[in-house]
């Protein structure tokens, strides 16, 4: 007889990668209770140390994604210079267990689920009442009951344990007018990878291939030739599975893909046609890194015409931009590229209604398996868009807790809130400005002018000639000052993260990329990037007096929204260095409600 215990919470997550990660924060810190229940040791999912996949998102200048994730990347930055997977480890759990409302089950794979059977409204006939979780490490059932839940495994386990409706495959090209070349609907998918990375030394190493190596010849790499020297190289081609399961099929899945990695790094050493004397093997996933499972079944599918015609949604609450990036199922084997890539808009808009159930009342999902078809799935499941509708549902999910809402309820009710709470706290949502008050509209900016209080926290195409922001001499205080106490709610800061990346060392996939595959001897070690104010205080003047309620010294957050609550004579912000030790910071936001 195994130990059970039991968990009661305002949401649980399944699954701790990216999406479920960001959920999970976005939720505790809107004061819900969280559990996250993830079945690895590790969090990251395919950005873990275990799968070691990039992290990837919308292209295009001024595009990179914000909220959580950027709070991730500049820690990351800042803490792991050389890129050390490991380390990256450790930054991503200690996002998770800061956060004290936060229950981190590592470890428990979700196994079970009871759902009530009725009549729950807008369509609704089932209602998730707890979820099962079994952890290896304890031997111990976690019974998790929750007020909603978020399915952000990736494969999307609560479908066949609640019956939530899903697909699988590829839809036919008339089903929603798509272009692909598929006529009639099938089972493939994209398939999954096992990923190696090499480290370059200073003396020859050895390499002895397992006999059971996949043998490989040039034929074999006619389309992706491998190039240890290139920072682009991750060998994301060693790609199987697609026309099988790859949910039952993956383990031997993965005992193909892994017979083909350790047969490619023998090709790479022992074949003559590389000069990789040097380099060792340094890292052999053998968790497959998986693209595309099922796919839930939301309000709004998703497809490929809504991103082609850049369709705006009145519930847009993340965005896109990856390019239509659709891989052939049999993958590394196909009879030319292993994948097929045409540009989408960027950025484009990711409603709400593609992030809850059609038919289970109280289930949201976040990640690669929300409602989409396969084509337009080909753009929306890179890691950073996944975090931003991580990000989305666990803010939904937090105020659908505190007004006692479905995520249906939310969008009916609430929408308006859960767009501007995300706006606050830094997610850029195309089309929809951040909100302020009349208050602030008319006062004026000491040092500064009204770009500061626009609205508007990064320079966009969105936004055409608008201008953002000031360039603030550093010891300069911005400030706004009243004739008479003025109630002053919450004060709102952006500053600038170089979202292109321009100040960071190396090549472009170097700067934009959290983590590296191959180390050369010559890598560049990465920096907080340079136009990031480093230090500033925020002081406000009340009838007792001036204090300071906020300083950094070492500031590692683009944004941040600071509660005042209280009658105000004025309120400063110092920006006094940044992190490229230049005279002047730049300032996006300084304004208040």
């Amino acid at each position: 007889m195994l130990r059970r215990q039991k968990i009661t919470a305002d949401l649980c997550v399944i699954g701790g990668g990216m999406a479920g990660i960001c959920a999970a924060i976005a939720a505790a810190r809107q004061g819900a209770s969280v559990v996250l229940m993830h079945e690895r040791p590790v969090l990251g999912g395919n950005a873990s140390s275990e799968i070691r996949m990039w992290i990837r998102g919308a292209e295009g200048k001024n595009n990179m994604e914000t909220g959580i994730i950027e709070e991730i990347f500049l820690e990351n930055c800042y803490r792991n210079p050389t890129k050390n997977y490991y380390i990256w480890d450790t930054v991503l759990y200690d996002f998770v267990i800061r956060e004290k409302n936060i229950t981190l089950l590592l470890n428990c794979t979700c196994m079970d689920a009871v759902c009530a059977d009725g009549d729950f409204g807008d369509g609704r006939t089932r209602k998730i009442k707890s979820v099962t979780g079994y952890q290896m490490t304890t031997q111990t059932f976690y019974d998790v009951q929750s007020t909603n839940y978020a399915d952000c495994s990736g494969d999307s386990i609560l479908a066949p344990l609640t019956g939530a409706e899903y697909r699988l495959g590829r839809e036919s090209a008339d089903e929603f007018t798509e272009d692909t070349p598929v006529k009639t609907p099938d089972n493939c998918v994209m398939g999954m990878s096992c990923l190696i990375q090499g480290r370059e030394t200073a003396h020859p190493i050895t390499y002895i291939p397992p006999k059971w190596s996949t043998p490989l010849t040039n034929e074999h790499f006619k389309y992706h030739m491998p190039d240890l020297g290139s920072p682009y190289e991750n060998f994301w081609y060693l790609e199987l599975g697609g026309d099988r399961d790859t949910i039952h099929d993956t383990e031997h899945i993965a005992k193909d893909l892994i017979s083909l990695a350790t047969g490619t790094w023998n090709y790479i050493k022992n074949s003559g046609a590389f000069q990789a004397q040097n380099w060792d093997l340094d890292f052999l996933g053998f968790l497959p890194g998986k693209r595309e499972s099922r796919r839930m079944v939301g309000e709004y599918i998703i497809t490929q015409q809504d991103i082609a015609a850049n369709k705006i949604f009145e519930d847009t609450v993340a965005y896109g931009g990856w390019p239509y990036d659709v891989h052939c199922p049999d993958g590394f084997y196909n009879k030319g590229e292993v994948n097929t890539v045409a540009a989408t808009p960027s950025p484009y808009c990711i409603p709400y209604r593609s992030m809850y159930s059609k038919n289970i009342a109280n289930l949201f999902f976040a990640g690669r398996n929300i409602s989409v078809t396969h084509m337009a799935l080909s753009s929306t499941r890179v890691m950073a868009t996944c975090a931003l509708i991580g990000q989305a549902v666990g803010t939904a999910a937090a105020l659908a807790s505190k007004y006692t809402l479905s995520p249906h309820g939310v969008y009916q009710n609430k929408l308006h809130e859960l767009q501007q709470t995300l706006a606050e706290n830094d997610c850029f949502l195309p089309h929809i400005l951040r909100e302020t008050s009349n208050l602030c509209s008319k006062t004026p900016i000491i040092n500064g002018n009204d770009t500061l209080k626009n609205g508007i926290d990064r320079p966009n195409s969105l936004y055409q000639d608008i201008a953002c922001g000031v360039a603030v001499k550093n010891g300069t205080a911005l400030a706004y000052n009243f004739s008479k106490p003025e109630m002053v709610h919450s004060l709102h800061l952006t500053f600038d993260s170089d979202l292109n990346r321009e100040t960071l060392p190396g090549d472009y996939i170097d700067r934009v990329c959290s983590m590296r595959s191959n180390v050369r001897m010559d890598s560049p070690q990465c920096c907080v990037p340079k136009t990031l104010c480093k230090e500033f205080e925020v002081h406000i003047t009340t009838q007792d007096g001036t204090k300071t309620i906020l300083a950094q010294n070492c500031n590692l957050n683009r944004a941040y929204s600071i509660d005042i609550n209280e009658p105000i004579y004025s309120i400063s912000l110092t920006p006094k260095s940044n992190w490229g030790n230049t005279d002047t910071t730049t300032v996006f936001s300084f304004d208040f409600k």
